[in-house]
């Protein structure tokens, strides 16, 4: 395992690029602005504010090249991509590995971007975070998640989320306590993954969470997860929030049973109800750091991903 990346201190670049779907030009100016006040010097990628086929941050040769300018200059020490949606997965095998496992270097984002932290974490093992975006949306993520993340970065210390009993995954418990490194993200990203960039989750707690996922596509997803084998040798499994994705409702099955249902087979312990996920103020998570989820103190407890 690659060593973990440096903490940020203050005069230190940091590159914010747009590796999946076109930002908000308005918003990239907040998250630009809330970085410099930290003391970080903001630059952004030559393709930040391209556009191609009405979805995606300018054309894949960009966007790749944005992110592996970013991996290889030695004066970046950090990468925070503008926002997830979609496209990361067009990209995720073009990463510069050799670059990314010499010079290590946080990268930044959550939903689409789960596919990049994997490969990374496959083809050169080093860790991320599943975090906010530079494009800031103040409504939306609050002085909360910006405090977490600025410590997350410049002050690491080991962070503990207590299950919340208001999420619809808070009945997914199988008991026990499990350590191992975290590894994950979105659900629907860690199942495309699978068979070209997906690493497999031996030791790992592996980390799911989704949004607008009907009940077939959660069954299908972790199917495919449990039929490749990447979950052989899986220590836990962390559950996130389930948004818009097979609520409960009279007579049907929801994201709840499925999940009971198919991570029964494994005989690890499970935690639901965690607070990460695409629900307002979401928490800054360390990737491939080790981490614990005790289903008796209903928290799962994450080492620094930074040294």
């Amino acid at each position: 395992m690659t060593p973990k990346p440096n903490r940020l201190r203050p005069g230190d670049r940091v590159r914010v690029v747009s590796p999946a779907s076109p930002p908000d030009r308005t918003e990239v100016a907040r998250g630009v602005t809330l970085l410099s006040n930290w003391g970080l010097r903001v630059e952004l990628g030559a393709h930040v504010f391209d556009t191609w086929a009405h979805y995606l941050a300018g054309r894949d040769e960009d966007r790749l090249a944005d992110l592996n300018d970013a991996l290889r200059d030695p004066g970046v020490r950090a990468i925070v991509c503008t926002r997830g949606g979609k496209g990361a997965y067009r990209i995720a095998d073009g990463l510069d590995f050799d670059a990314a496992r010499r010079d290590p270097k946080p990268l930044i984002g959550f939903s689409d971007i789960t596919i990049l932290h994997l490969a990374r974490w496959q083809r050169a093992g080093v860790g991320g975070f599943h975090g906010p975006y530079a494009a800031w949306n103040a409504a939306y993520y609050g002085s909360g998640a910006a405090e977490q993340l600025r410590c997350s970065l410049m002050e690491p210390a080991t962070l503990v989320f207590h299950q919340d009993p208001s999420e619809l995954t808070a009945k997914i418990v199988m008991p026990g306590r499990a350590t191992g490194i975290l590894m994950g993200g979105n659900l629907a990203l860690i199942a495309a993954a699978v068979g070209w960039v997906c690493p497999s989750f031996a030791g790992a707690i592996l980390l799911i969470e989704a949004i607008d996922m009907p009940i077939g596509r959660i069954d299908s997803a972790v199917t495919q997860l449990l039929r490749s084998g990447v979950l052989e040798g899986l220590r836990g499994v962390a559950v996130g929030q389930f948004i818009r994705s097979a609520e409960e409702l009279p007579g049907k099955w929801s994201a709840v049973d499925v999940l009971l249902e198919r991570f029964s087979s494994l005989g690890v312990p499970v935690l639901g109800g965690l607070p990460i996920g695409h629900g307002p103020r979401p928490p800054t998570v360390p990737l491939g750091t080790t981490a614990t989820i005790d289903t008796v103190a209903r928290t799962l407890t994450v080492d620094a991903g930074v040294s």
